[in-house]
């Protein structure tokens, strides 16, 4: 049965099911063959949509092709050089079109003499770029593809670092001026609906001359700063002056500077500097008088944040959201002390967040000991029936909690689906990502990945940027979610701005929301899924000794060999991928 966040090919004469899984400006499809294996003459799906309003159909591109097959600059089409798996996370360059996306689906076949025949084609349309759930909350992603062939193709083609679009140091944040010649284009395209949700939210703000209320923790992106100078004294705000990490609170740092052009505008009384236990580690904002929204999530309001990471936000249409966020608000503000915050009413536990016939709640930290969320969670994952997804920033850091822990007895059950990223230690003060495969393998994809040995026809892309002490981090994820049970009833997701960890719990100042939902856990199910694929090609590519060798198709076997999708049957974890992902429940 189509939902709004899946739909099915209906083509009864094709060979292959098809489903489509609808994520927020990206789609995930999941083939599967209908009756045994494909014949040894398929070569790969031919992938083609069309974009709403439009009367004819674009094709996706590959980047490889068969062997002797010419790469043009910008790819090969999928009807020439088909895509050779059982899925593919799509994510359109205009994603942000209103209406429905179509797409069509077509097996390829290869005869002796390698002329390319079609079968039977499956269809599906869903739309891209909406509210999740229309009215009452909205998942809004960065792209987070700085380090992505997409962006070096459309936008660093011809730069020789990404220092044109971003500052190379975070210091230079509230002074610096993009000279990229296509700049706001580009930074459209790479804060993505995240970025047009967060300013959109403060303008409409302005206009209606609504209170907002806000937490920062990083703070220095002039486009953000500048629209809370505008609220005036409808602003109160708190920004974290941590002396740790980042060192928000130097004299000069980005956050003083902004905290100071903020007792300008809003008035000292509206002002406050705090870091709990150890973190302000909040990203959130608040508007109530005229619009009810809370932006939950893990994007900091800074170029890193918004251009640079791959992070999320969740914005919340409810008027009981709203109040119970300007209490937790007031109970941050007045507190000197973390105890103080942990002895208040909005540290006690779980919170509704008021969506009617949407089970979603948030928690505030920090917690005390009675409060805590973590071994909650950790218990949670332990029910998961049939897969977990994640993408957790910082969790490879962390040497305590018990989401580790948890995650690995979830790799180790054999009925288990478990697929994720996590930050990592490449050595010390490099640092890198852990890619968790569902064979329970722990693999390390570093910073460098495809800045040198880049397999034809791949380009070099951009590794990262200087971080306020000068060192070089990376190009990094910077979610923190986690998805339980993605293709059942009991879907859910906890995401926010904390951790997974002890300081997330009971140290910071953080929110966790849990939404039980399989449209919200779907689209944070084919992110984790397309940070995933993302990073473990970066895997393979530096695990290549010698020369980078050129990738390549597959054409059929000879008798006797094997051909490409041999292993999508014979090895049961890519078996139970394919089957994971294309059907239709």
């Amino acid at each position: 049965m189509d939902t709004d966040f899946r739909v099915t090919g209906r083509n009864a004469a094709s060979l292959f099911a098809l489903t489509i899984h609808r994520g927020d400006g990206m789609v995930l499809l999941g083939m599967d063959w209908k009756n045994g294996r494909p014949p040894i003459d398929f070569v790969g799906f031919a992938i083609q949509y069309r974009e709403p309003d439009t009367d004819f159909f674009k094709t996706v591109h590959n980047r490889i092709g068969f062997p002797g097959q010419p790469v043009p600059e910008d790819g090969i089409r999928t009807t020439e050089a088909p895509i050779q798996k059982f899925r593919w996370v799509h994510f359109p360059f205009s994603a942000d079109l209103p209406g429905k996306f179509t797409y069509r689906v077509t097996p390829k076949f290869m005869g002796a003499a390698g002329a390319l025949t079609s079968g039977e084609a499956q269809e599906a349309e869903l739309a891209l770029m909406r509210e999740t759930i229309p009215g009452k909350l909205n998942v809004a992603f960065t792209r987070g593809f700085v380090s992505s062939q997409a962006f070096v193709r459309n936008f660093a083609a011809d730069e020789p670092t990404i220092i044109t679009l971003v500052p190379p140091d975070g210091d230079q944040g509230l002074d610096f001026v993009p000279t990229h010649a296509d700049a706001q284009r580009a930074l459209a395209w790479m804060g993505f609906e995240a970025r047009a949700e967060t300013l959109a939210l403060l303008d409409r703000a302005r206009e209606s001359g609504a209170e907002v209320r806000a937490i920062a923790y990083d703070l220095n992106l002039p486009e953000v700063v500048t629209r809370l100078e505008a609220l005036g004294d409808k602003l109160k705000i708190i920004i974290d002056d941590s002396d740790r990490t980042e060192g928000h609170g130097r004299p000069n740092s980005p956050e003083t500077r902004a905290a100071e052009r903020l007792i300008a505008s809003a008035g000292a009384a509206n002002v406050k500097r705090q870091h709990m236990a150890n973190l302000q580690h909040q990203k959130s904002i608040a508007v109530r008088g005229g619009i009810s929204t809370v932006l939950y999530g893990s994007t900091n309001l800074s170029w890193r944040g918004l251009y640079v990471q791959s992070n999320n936000s969740l914005a919340v249409h409810s008027d009981k959201a709203i109040e119970d966020y300007f209490t937790a608000f007031e109970s941050y503000f007045t507190a000197k002390r973390a105890e103080d915050f942990r002895d208040s009413p909005s540290s006690a536990g779980w919170i509704d967040l008021g969506l009617d016939g949407v089970d979603a709640k948030v928690a505030f930290s920090p917690h005390s000991d009675a409060n805590g969320r973590l071994d909650e969670i950790a218990a949670d994952i332990d029910t998961a029936e049939s897969s977990v997804f994640f993408s957790l920033a910082f969790l490879g850091q962390m040497t305590k909690g018990a989401i580790g822990p948890a995650l690995g007895r979830a790799l180790e059950r054999p009925d288990m689906h478990v697929m994720g990223i996590a930050d990592a230690e490449v050595r010390a003060g490099n640092l890198g990502l852990a890619v968790l495969t569902p064979d329970n393998r722990r693999r390390v994809v570093r910073a460098s990945a495809l800045t040198g040995n880049v397999p034809p026809p791949f380009l070099t892309e951009p590794s990262g940027l200087a971080g306020v002490d000068g060192n070089q981090r990376g190009t990094r994820m910077h979610h923190k979610f986690v998805v339980l049970d993605f293709d059942k009833p009991t879907a859910r997701v906890y995401l926010g701005s904390y951790n997974f960890s002890e300081p997330a719990d009971d140290e910071n100042g953080e929110n966790l929301v849990l939404v039980r939902d399989r449209t919200v856990a779907t689209s944070y199910m084919i992110e984790a899924l397309r940070m995933y694929d993302h990073y473990i090609f970066r895997v393979a590519s530096e695990a290549n000794d010698g020369a980078a060798r050129p990738l390549e198709l597959k054409r059929p076997p000879q008798p006797g060999g094997t051909p490409w999708f041999e292993r999508d049957w014979t090895d049961p974890i890519r078996a139970r991928d394919r089957a994971l992902f294309s059907r239709a429940e």
